[in-house]
């Protein structure tokens, strides 16, 4: 009978959605993992496994990241921002609201990591065909044929202050 080694567990200590975590994380658990099942934040989406699909984008410090290619341990020290985090007050993000008006979601599983992307390009004031160009090249959406999360795109950087809240839910 072969017996197995005990998992290391490795102490950690990080901000996820303005909620301190302290704890023990086993040393080659994904972030996508942690985060899910450890915070208990299942809006983070988990693809491809493998960082090409977008879903399981969130924050980290600020930048886009693919949770599914990160240890849980790398965000230690770290702020980790998810879906979660962008409805305040019961009331969606201009973004969301876009994607709602445009009809740029159907099945949803691709939403939250599209979410989070835009959410780092607003705050970095990128203009909205960069936006388009460079953060949807990194989504895969197989139900909506992106004219609708583009048209969202363009409606929300029209619209003017990103970060104001609209129509409740």
């Amino acid at each position: 009978m072969e017996t197995r080694e005990p998992r290391e567990q490795i102490e950690i200590s990080a901000v996820i959605n303005d909620h301190a975590f302290n704890g023990e994380v086993p040393a080659r658990m994904l972030l996508s993992d942690f985060i899910r099942h450890e915070a208990g934040l299942t809006g983070t989406h988990v693809g491809c496994e493998q960082g090409v699909c977008g879903a399981c984008t969130v924050l980290l410090d600020g930048e886009p990241v693919r949770s599914c290619l990160l240890l849980a341990v790398q965000a230690d020290g770290h702020i980790v921002e998810t879906v979660e985090s962008l409805a305040g007050d019961e009331r969606l993000s201009a973004f969301q609201q876009a994607m709602k008006d445009e009809h740029g979601l159907q099945c949803g599983f691709c939403t939250p990591g599209i979410l989070m992307s835009m959410a780092a390009a607003e705050r970095h004031g990128y203009p909205a065909q960069t936006a388009e160009r460079e953060m949807l090249g990194g989504h895969v959406c197989r139900c909506t044929g992106y004219v609708g999360i583009r048209a969202a795109i363009r409606r929300c950087w029209e619209s003017g202050p990103r970060a104001e809240r609209t129509e409740t839910r």
